[in-house]
């Protein structure tokens, strides 16, 4: 993990060079304002009509631009995309307008937009929902998140990452990087393709890791803030590009290093969400049968140096030892973990059950198990040999209150004492 941060660093590093190149050559007296697909203030010259000269980019503001831009895309992707299309769609000439692309387009901006509002709107409204109403909403943003992203890094990053197209039209830069023999520009674009598509993605596993807390999260009022800390991050990025951007360029790579440092953490949560969202979607439940397949699980909690939320699945060996099979990074060779020795049972949940691991007559929750065991749970503990079902968390409390009510009215029978 340290070495893939360093080498991202390091990137990002020789990018923020090239900056300090561009600035030097923004203080010389042949340089004009910069001219990007990233700088939503850009003015083309020819749809004005006037005869002033072409208008030439400087790479340090080109650099600085294209890292704030795609790390404020990756914190929220579709208001990042639309906020960024509007701007850009303003404060271009209207005559200049139908050569916008397509981000910057009102078809795209404005449907983009609106939806942005509804989800704000189901934010402060939930608040005050019953969490029972709200949850769908949450597993629908959880795919919208997703989908957005996925556009945004297949035609947004990209076309934002095009810093180079016209720093030199002369082909002084290529000649001084001793690349005068080819297309330079093409070239360095290139490469500076996969290390924004690495920064927008790691930003983007940390942002997302806010709505799968959010579809998990029972509180409507912890959703709600989880949502104003991520507007409030993606807010202080734009201001400070605003404000400057070489200043919003150090804010951006800030963002980023942290993000990398947290990209296995949040890694382990998308993955997650993404298994729970799509058993909540398609009732996966309803058609699930427990041992068809190694079953899968998450580790409820940090065992033997494997991090809480790792993906893998349980089976049983030869010696009846209860294991739960992985891999790092969902692509890394697979290892195994010896779960504790004691009893096991399965702990009947609301939206989930876990697996419980009964030693010194304590039970600790080992492994959660994805929705689709919901109404499972006997099977599963018959399956892999476990000791029983027993209720925990909130149908615990529900059944211990109903039995407790149902003592009170019933005709004959003393009434137990109420739950604490």
């Amino acid at each position: 993990m340290t070495k893939r941060v360093h080498g991202l660093a390091l990137a990002l590093a020789m990018l923020c060079g090239l900056a300090r190149q561009g600035a030097a050559a923004e203080n010389s007296p042949t340089n004009t304002v910069a001219v990007s697909p990233t700088n939503a203030v850009a003015v083309a010259g020819k749809a004005l009509g006037t005869n002033s000269p072409a208008v030439k980019a400087t790479p340090g503001v080109e650099v600085a631009q294209a890292i704030s831009t795609i790390t404020g895309v990756a914190i929220s992707p579709l208001l990042g995309v639309g906020a960024v299309g509007a701007v850009k769609y303003f404060r271009t000439p209207e005559a200049a307008r139908g050569k916008l692309p397509w981000f910057a387009q009102p078809w795209f901006w404005v449907p983009a937009l609106v939806l942005v509002a509804l989800v704000c709107l189901k934010d402060v409204l939930g608040t005050a929902a019953p969490t029972i109403l709200k949850k769908p909403f949450d597993v629908a943003e959880v795919f919208e998140n997703k989908i957005s992203a996925l556009v945004v890094a297949g035609a947004f990053v990209p076309f934002v990452a095009s810093i180079f197209s016209s720093i030199s039209g002369d082909g002084s830069l290529a000649a001084e990087m001793g690349l005068a023999a080819i297309d330079g520009a093409s070239l360095l674009n290139l490469l500076v393709l996969p290390l924004a598509l690495a920064a927008f993605f790691v930003v983007w596993m940390v942002s997302h890791v806010v709505n799968v807390l959010i579809m998990v999260s029972p509180f409507g009022t912890v959703d709600a803030l989880l949502k104003l800390a991520r507007f409030c991050m993606l807010s202080f990025v734009a201001l400070s590009a605003l404000v400057n951007p070489y200043f919003g360029a150090a804010v951006s790579l800030v963002v980023i290093l942290v993000a990398c440092l947290l990209a296995g953490w949040s890694m382990r949560l998308m993955v997650f969400g993404n298994i729970f969202a799509w058993d909540f979607l398609t009732l996966r439940h309803a058609r699930f049968t427990v041992g068809e397949t190694p079953d899968r699980a998450f580790t409820a909690r940090r065992i033997a140096k494997v991090p809480v939320r790792t993906c893998g699945r349980v089976r049983r060996d030869e010696q009846g030892r209860l294991l739960f099979e992985y891999r790092p990074w969902l692509v890394l060779p697979k290892r195994t973990l010896i779960l504790p020795e004691g009893d096991f049972s399965v702990g009947r949940g609301l939206l989930y059950p876990q697996v419980l691991h009964l030693k010194d007559g304590v039970a600790r929750t080992v492994l959660t198990l994805p929705p689709r065991f919901r109404t499972h749970e006997d099977r599963f503990a018959k399956t892999y040999q476990l000791a029983g079902v027993q209720d925990v968390g909130l149908i615990k409390g529900m059944k211990t209150f109903w039995g407790w009510l149902k003592g009170v009215f019933a005709p004959g029978r003393k009434a137990a004492p109420a739950p604490a």
